[in-house]
């Protein structure tokens, strides 16, 4: 039977060549499982784009790659096909590398394979490191535009970044805990999946500075040995909890919630203000369980809405308009739930 999408297709959305795409749709030997799980992933997700309308647009294949726990991963996913939907009459097609952990050596591997098989634009929520932003301007080198997102790279010429005004969502964090501690003097937790993201450490020295003069007598405690998963950082919490009596509220920049709050009820401990990032559905639950205080938010189709029209500023479609780069933050509660979140529904409606 005739596979719905034609090889070469497949090929280009796979990043492999067309024998090898043969090999594994006709289940014969010789490709490692790896490369196998790469075209079966490319045949899906050409099978998810394949309801876009106005096929009649400029053709765009871009590449989004993420190191990224799964619950945000997904959320950007959903909002990258909003993203590709609005900007008809261009088409965009979408190949994924993501995982939540990612060594250096293997993300600057697949940056540089990228750049030798080409694209329109790499989309790239990375860590801030010199080997990263060296296969950065690799890719620029070749005239493939990169759009960091979320949380940007200092020392790479990336063509532009996408994303939440950090140092803002810093600043907000704090003055919300000023409001709900009314200036008692606590220990404050500050939860990161790690400092490498340059976006996490924006926010977190935005919050230290904004706390030293809102809030001078709380002791801020950072704790970045989480990495955004719920193991690591319930582990991690645990034993900070342990030797810190006073900690008694949370601003959480790197996620897993509901570790942080699992290590506060083991240890027998109140959380009076717990500030956290993002509308993933174990975040949504939390909120409206009344476990979090409230969630600091951007919209992610926005921010991917924009990086679509400027790659196709970049490659000169002059009906593209210029947009503003940073998202604002948005406070959410239980009450003032965005229209999106809404209609994708999710835990506890």
């Amino acid at each position: 039977m005739p596979h719905p999408h034609a090889m070469k297709e497949i090929a280009l959305q796979a990043g492999v060549s067309l024998a090898t795409v043969d090999r594994v749709l006709h289940q014969r030997p010789g490709v490692r499982a790896a490369t196998q799980r790469r075209v079966q992933q490319a045949c899906a997700e050409l099978e998810r784009q394949h309801q876009q309308v106005g096929l009649k647009g400029r053709r765009f294949l871009i590449d989004l790659v993420m190191e990224a726990p799964v619950r945000f991963s997904r959320m950007v996913r959903t909002a990258l096909d909003g993203a590709m939907q609005r900007a008809q009459p261009a088409v965009f097609r979408a190949r994924d590398h993501l995982a939540e952990t990612m060594g250096v050596d293997e993300l600057v591997a697949l940056l540089d394979a990228i750049a030798r098989r080409g694209s329109h634009g790499v989309l790239l929520k990375a860590p801030d490191l010199p080997a990263v932003a060296a296969a950065v301007i690799r890719l620029q080198q070749r005239g493939i535009p990169v759009i960091t997102l979320v949380t940007d790279l200092q020392g790479a010429p990336r063509q532009a970044y996408v994303g939440l005004d950090n140092h803002c969502a810093g600043q907000t964090a704090v003055y919300l805990m000023a409001q709900w501690l009314g200036g008692q003097a606590v220990d404050l937790l500050v939860s990161s999946s790690g400092q490498r993201f340059q976006g996490e450490g924006e926010r977190i020295d935005a919050f230290r500075a904004s706390m030293a003069a809102l809030l001078p007598a709380c002791r801020v405690h950072v704790l970045d040995a989480g990495l955004g998963l719920h193991g690591p950082t319930d582990a991690a919490v645990s034993q900070l909890l342990a030797s810190q009596p006073g900690l008694a509220a949370v601003y959480s920049v790197g996620g897993a919630n509901a570790a942080i709050l699992s290590a506060f009820e083991r240890a027998g401990r109140s959380c009076r203000v717990f500030i956290g990032h993002d509308l993933d559905d174990d975040n949504l639950a939390l909120l409206r369980g009344g476990r979090l205080s409230a969630l600091l938010h951007h919209d992610l189709e926005h921010d991917l809405h924009m990086a679509c029209l400027l790659l196709q500023q970049i490659h000169g479609n002059p009906g593209s308009a210029q947009v503003p780069r940073r998202s604002n933050v948005e406070v959410i509660t239980p009450f003032n739930l965005p229209a999106a979140v809404l209609r994708r529904g999710g835990p506890d409606r």
